[in-house]
């Protein structure tokens, strides 16, 4: 679960090179990155639905486990996510470490970013507009959806393990609405993200945690 959080919450710079022979994909990517690619730093709303396989089946009649906060982001490498629904949950990383903090469990996780590397620049990438995405990823353009928005896939090259591909959805203003990352067992992580509002300046410690008075905090590899 905590690196479907990570994914997501998810390719936006550079893209060159045989995959961009569609030039209405080149448009898309230009777009994009004018949008994200000169931002310091940015926060949003967001929205998360994870949805089984046996779930996909039933189509429209299920509803799969359900979230929702904001995301924060500073170039280049430093995130937070706020959950606040349906409990609050918090994701800080940087470079070198990442942190998820449970209040109701009074706990906290420490972990080596390194161990989410992947997934850590894959959300750098997005929110920084796709940056060098052709490094990671094949770019499939798809068309537009019924609402008129455009359909991109990436796909992982060299496959990554767990996840089958990445599928965006983007708006004619060049906005990404959409994250959904399908898993290759068949689950689906679908990020609905909101308007994004360019912040220029964090709090110093924002993207860092300090564990409050009676939270534990569990490190990874660490003797309890």
């Amino acid at each position: 679960m905590l690196r479907r959080l990570i994914v997501f919450p998810l390719l936006i710079f550079l893209l060159q090179g045989p995959a961009m022979a569609d030039e209405s994909l080149v448009d898309i990517l230009q777009g994009i990155k004018r949008n994200y690619g000169n931002l310091a730093g940015l926060s949003l709303p967001y929205s998360r639905e994870v949805v089984t396989r046996s779930m996909s089946m039933l189509g429209d009649q299920a509803k799969g486990d359900m979230a929702s906060g904001n995301i924060f982001f500073k170039h280049p490498y430093f995130l937070r996510l706020e959950q606040e629904k349906p409990k609050a949950e918090t994701i800080i990383a940087n470079n070198d470490i990442l942190w998820w903090y449970i209040p109701d469990k009074k706990c906290a996780y420490q972990y080596p970013s390194k161990d989410f590397g992947k997934e850590l620049r894959l959300l750098s990438d997005i929110f920084r507009g796709l940056s060098r995405v052709e490094n990671s990823f094949q770019v499939v353009l798809q068309g537009r959806n019924t609402s008129g928005e455009h359909e991109m896939d990436l796909i992982p090259d060299p496959p990554w393990e767990e996840i089958d591909r990445i599928a965006l959805t983007i708006t004619g203003q060049y906005e990404i609405r959409s994250v959904q990352i399908y898993n290759r067992l068949g689950s689906i992580t679908i990020f609905n993200l909101g308007g994004l509002t360019e912040k220029k300046d964090f709090e110093e410690g924002f993207f860092r945690f300090v564990a409050p008075k009676g939270v534990r905090l569990m490190i990874e590899g660490a003797v309890q």
